[in-house]
């Protein structure tokens, strides 16, 4: 067996280290124009020249669970392609959320800003009754962030376009009750794949139909948020604010109204980092699976759906 390690902005001394050991007897090299052909590929924002230089590839791994920049590259044709379907991401990506809910529903934002002024005072407690969350998008780690929210007692709604049940959770199913679900969400968290069909989903006319004093939380990526339109619906009232952890470009240009803004919190893109031990034992067991025959790889990504 025959591993390529192509992964842009990645130190792959201890990636090839951990992927040796845990493939015994396989080759494992970095990619570098010119290089020999592999079978499989562990990759992360490949050039397209390391796509064209190796069509023989039987599998690329993703090694994050966003596989949109991927999907745009000319694939080899026969190739699988794998996403990361949680190795560590899915805990990280629950605390985050309901950090970030949490601290706007206890209006700790509010007190932090009381306390540096120098100002001593309570506020009046919030009923969870009146924060309905509703969660886009229940895949892994979708699932995991509306089950950590139900244990804070929030009234949890869930998006997908794919029927699905989970215990304390409100279900809504496609195109024909996406409307349904915004009306019954204040709090929309977004952790919907990045696709032509889910570009742009969170626009005014998705604002409008949440609930008035709505929040969001957007985890997912950049692309899928319309910022001239939650800029405009802040100031309308209509939207309290937002936690934003992933933009249209990145890192955020300097002058962005973002930056600045009393409304929104900012971080680095890090709601769920790629964990390295848990992500290459995933990534071995998966490859060894398929080159021992077992098509059946979770994690497999359909390039007509876009994950």
């Amino acid at each position: 067996m025959k591993v390529v390690f192509c992964c842009a902005d990645t130190d792959p001394g201890p990636w090839l280290q951990g992927l040796a050991t845990a493939l015994p007897g396989a080759e494992i090299f970095e990619w570098a124009p010119g290089a020999p052909q592999a079978d499989y590929a562990v990759v992360w924002a490949p050039p397209q020249q390391f796509l064209d230089e190796q069509p023989g590839l039987k599998a690329l791994f993703n090694i994050g669970a966003g596989v949109d920049a991927l999907l745009k590259l000319r694939l080899p044709r026969d190739a699988l392609v794998v996403r990361l379907d949680d190795a560590g991401m899915a805990v990280q990506m629950a605390e985050y959320v309901c950090h970030a809910v949490i601290r706007h529903f206890r209006e700790l934002d509010g007190y932090e800003a009381d306390m540096r002024a120098g100002h001593w005072g309570c506020r009046k407690p919030r009923q969870r009754s009146d924060f309905p969350v509703g969660v886009m998008g229940l895949g892994v780690l979708g699932e995991r962030v509306a089950r950590a929210l139900a244990q804070f007692e929030f009234p949890v709604n869930g998006w997908a376009r794919s029927p699905k049940v989970m215990e304390g959770v409100r279900a809504f199913t496609g195109a024909a009750q996406f409307n349904d679900f915004l009306a019954a969400s204040r709090v929309l968290v977004n952790l919907l794949p990045l696709t032509p069909e889910t570009a742009d989903v969170i626009n005014k006319d998705t604002l409008v139909r949440l609930l008035p004093g709505a929040y969001i939380v957007n985890v997912a990526r950049g692309a899928h948020l319309v910022e001239e339109d939650l800029l405009a619906a802040i100031d309308s009232g209509h939207v309290a604010g937002a936690t934003l952890d992933v933009f249209r470009t990145e890192p955020l240009p300097a002058g962005h109204a973002f930056w600045n803004h009393p409304r929104i919190t900012l971080t680095p893109h890090t709601s769920a980092r790629t964990l390295q031990g848990e992500s290459i034992a995933q990534i071995a067991g998966k490859m060894a699976r398929l080159h021992a025959g077992d098509a059946r790889v979770a994690g497999a990504v359909d390039a007509q759906r876009g994950y």
